[in-house]
């Protein structure tokens, strides 16, 4: 495996297309606002059904929508005939999940040839307001896709 550089490829492109085949995204109503060399952000609606018993987002989707961010943060610094694969993280979370959405905005800090680490911020808006509720430090890996291997398209942020 080569070291990662800048994508000579349609990287936006190319991750619209995967994240558009994330069916857990799709159950959030989650989407992928933006997308550069390094970077990315998700956002999602707040729903009712996805709350814990006091009525905050849960943790567990929190946690779901950060990790996709910084899957996609790395993925966009890959080679096309790659995935990415979460393989730790860390999330601390600031505030109760509130808000009339949820934003997760991730960076990639260091991408080499096999590890990337992310860093990635989780806010909620209320009335345009940004607070910062969650804060996740992950890794990832990058792996080959091989031709024909079963679920090899779907393998981001997991």
């Amino acid at each position: 495996m080569s070291a990662p550089s800048l994508p000579t490829d349609d990287f936006e492109a190319r991750c619209r297309e995967n994240f558009g085949r994330q069916q857990i995204m799709r159950t959030f109503g989650a989407e992928l606002t933006v997308i550069r060399p390094g970077y990315c952000e998700i956002e999602m609606p707040f729903n009712p059904a996805l709350t814990q018993q006091t009525g905050f987002m849960h943790a567990g989707v929190t946690a779901t929508i950060a990790d996709n961010a910084g899957g996609y943060a790395a993925y966009s610094l890959m080679p096309p005939d790659s995935e990415v694969l979460a393989v730790e993280f860390k999330i601390n979370y600031l505030a109760p999940g509130i808000g009339d959405r949820l934003r997760a905005v991730a960076r990639c800090l260091k991408c080499g040839r096999t590890l990337g680490i992310n860093e990635i911020e989780v806010y909620g808006l209320v009335d345009g307001e940004a607070r910062l509720i969650a804060k996740m430090q992950q890794t990832t890996i990058r792996v080959d896709r091989k031709p024909g291997q079963a679920g090899a398209e779907d393998s981001i942020g997991g």
